[in-house]
């Protein structure tokens, strides 16, 4: 018998106590304003209760809905824990003004103080929840209440500064991703969770949303889509390095950590190398024993928050991921019970990196990322100068190019920019919806395609995914988006991780350099971090274009704001591949199952 709900998901543990709600509580914070808060407790367990903290911008309301809406507050209470629901700052019927993660971390630690002094309490809490739910707990982790004793975070990818590697990248709450704004995703959450008047605007239709997302500048979007006051100008307006951003108290690598953590990401959702390397951060600020050697992380293929409610057969967007599912609920009372009623036992079978490999369609475990064995790659981006369309001349090689191979060119014009069909980022409703088909995208003449000779043994790539291309510009500024997809025999081509570079931000994103037109620079494009297995038969294919609409803004190609402007520039691109500037992917495969493609001398093909 499978343990699971009608919808094929794992079932919620069947409850050991009776709950009673208690609602209308107003917690104090320092300044006198009060958050609404209502407290979910077991009858019957005794008079000292553990507290699992929940606080949301989404309102308490759905909590208080029986399954599946919302389940996890009846769950961990009648587990044998208190639960807090707490509605942020300037919310719903919580007191003050919002302002967008401003005082999550100060009034994080006030209601942990809150709790620590309620005579029902143990003086130990855990804090748990998705999204901005998740970004609010890396938040106050880093003031270090010693009530705050574990946390349970998931999809807070993009709550970093300083986290990548090279000196001075960093992302603004998944706001901005190598320089570019996420419109695709924060259009619709700004207009729907980010009110300053305490509205709470019902969500447009995606007409509405697309027609949005065109207007120029993007500075006025909100505007247009009359949406009540919100801080959508002054997040769009600075430039990634804008002191005005640090009073956010965003995770940083001199930051102090005394907590162990659970992170669940997942493939299809924004930023799951953000959550590697929130792990990372975790540990290496860790101040304590338990912070330094208990950062775990849970990696699946599922959507934005959408590991635990997984189901068999597991399919995201148009993918068969076979059964992906994990007994999320039971994990996460485990991880509770160990930290918060010192039941150690319940984690030591807990590894501390649990990911998903998709296409082998299995659970794998790993100490490190990447894992041990594997081995980075490089795989040469060649053509005869005609990579246009997937029906055109490009390849991905094992071998590197020849002296005098020509480059590849594009026009990118703004006002037809390529169209984004959807992964890590959000649709015209702002959510994640999974892997898509690009075969007609790859059509248009202003996305270059390298494809690898087809697979004989398959091949996995496990860990963080790069382009280095060497690139030139009719314009002074431009981005370039890289793809990695996966080929399927009957010609389906389906994404696998992207990411995107706006060009100013070459050399890190403290500061902007403007190009010299037709000049050739390197630069380096995340493509985020995937586990995929590539089965025999299929082939590897990297696509680069300068746009990937509405995911991102689109570069305007002018050097400049580019939040104020209506105009445009159409720039003539180009990516270089000879021996002087030697462009590739690098790809992290796993050395058991890396061989298996046949290269066919096709080096040979230029020269003819």
């Amino acid at each position: 018998m499978c343990d699971c709900d009608k919808s094929g998901a794992k079932s919620l543990p069947a409850p050991r106590f009776d709950v009673v709600l208690q609602t209308g509580l107003r917690v104090p914070m320092r300044d006198g304003v009060e958050l609404a808060t209502d407290l979910y407790q077991p009858v019957g367990y005794g008079d000292k209760l553990s507290t699992i903290l929940i606080r949301t911008k989404y309102g308490k309301a759905p909590y208080r809905l029986p399954k599946p809406n919302n389940p996890e507050a009846m769950m961990f209470a009648a587990q044998g824990y208190s639960v807090v629901v707490q509605e942020l700052r300037g919310l719903f019927d919580s007191g003050g003004n919002f302002g967008l993660l401003e005082h999550d971390a100060r009034d994080g630690y006030d209601t942990l103080s809150w709790i620590a002094s309620q005579p029902w309490s143990t003086g130990r809490v855990g804090t748990y929840g998705c999204s901005a739910l998740g970004t609010t707990q890396v938040l106050v982790a880093q003031l270090c209440h010693p009530a705050h004793r574990c946390a349970i975070i998931e999809g807070a990818g993009g709550s970093m500064t300083g986290h990548r590697h090279r000196l001075g990248d960093q992302r603004l709450c998944s706001l901005r991703w190598g320089g570019a704004v996420e419109l695709g995703m924060w259009v619709p959450h700004f207009h729907q969770s980010h009110a300053k008047d305490r509205s709470r605007p019902q969500p447009k239709p995606d007409a509405e949303y697309e027609r949005a997302f065109a207007i120029l500048p993007i500075i006025d979007i909100l505007k247009g889509l009359g949406s009540p006051p919100t801080e959508w100008e002054d997040w769009v307006s600075r430039n990634p390095d804008d002191p005005w951003f640090d009073r956010l108290g965003f995770l940083r690598e001199d930051s102090k950590i005394h907590l162990p953590a659970l992170f669940v990401h997942s493939w299809y959702d924004v930023g799951a190398g953000d959550a590697l390397h929130q792990r990372r951060l975790f540990s290496s600020c860790g101040i304590t024993a338990a912070a330094q050697e208990h950062q775990h992380i849970i990696l699946s293929p599922a959507v934005h928050c959408g590991t635990a409610t997984l189901t068999a057969p597991t399919v995201v967007g148009v993918r068969e991921l076979g059964d992906a599912r994990l007994d999320c609920w039971q994990i996460y009372l485990n991880w509770y019970d160990c930290w918060l009623k010192d039941k150690s036992d319940r984690i030591e079978d807990m590894p501390p990196i649990h990911y998903y490999v998709m296409g082998r369609n299995e659970w794998r475990a790993a100490s490190e990322w990447p894992p041990a064995g594997v081995e980075l790659q490089r795989w040469f981006l060649r053509s005869g100068g005609s990579a246009n369309t997937r029906l055109g001349d490009g390849w991905l090689d094992l071998a590197p190019p020849s002296d005098d191979e020509p480059a590849d060119s594009f026009v990118y014009d703004p006002g037809n920019p390529v169209p984004y069909l959807g992964v890590q980022g959000g649709n015209a409703k702002g959510t994640t919806v999974g892997p898509r088909d690009y075969q007609e995208v790859e059509l248009r003449h202003d996305v270059l395609c390298f494809t690898s000779e087809v697979l004989n043994e398959g091949m996995e790539v496990t860990g963080f995914v790069k382009a280095i291309l060497f690139i030139s510009s009719s314009a002074v500024d431009t981005d370039f988006v890289a793809r990695l997809l996966d080929v399927h025999p009957d010609g389906r081509v389906l994404d696998v991780v992207d990411g995107i570079l706006r060009v100013r931000y070459r050399d890190g994103f403290d500061r902007a350099v403007m190009m010299k037109p037709k000049e050739v620079y390197q630069i380096e494009i995340d493509l985020d971090a995937t586990s995929n297995w590539f089965p025999p038969g299929h082939r590897l294919r990297l696509e680069i274009s300068s746009s990937s609409f509405p995911r991102f803004d689109r570069n305007l190609n002018t050097g400049g704001n580019n939040w104020d402007e209506t105009e445009w520039n159409v720039a003539d691109n180009a990516v270089h591949h000879c021996a002087v500037f030697p462009s590739y992917i690098l790809m992290p495969v796993a050395a058991d199952v890396s061989g298996g493609i046949e290269i066919h001398g096709r080096s040979d093909k230029v020269a003819s």
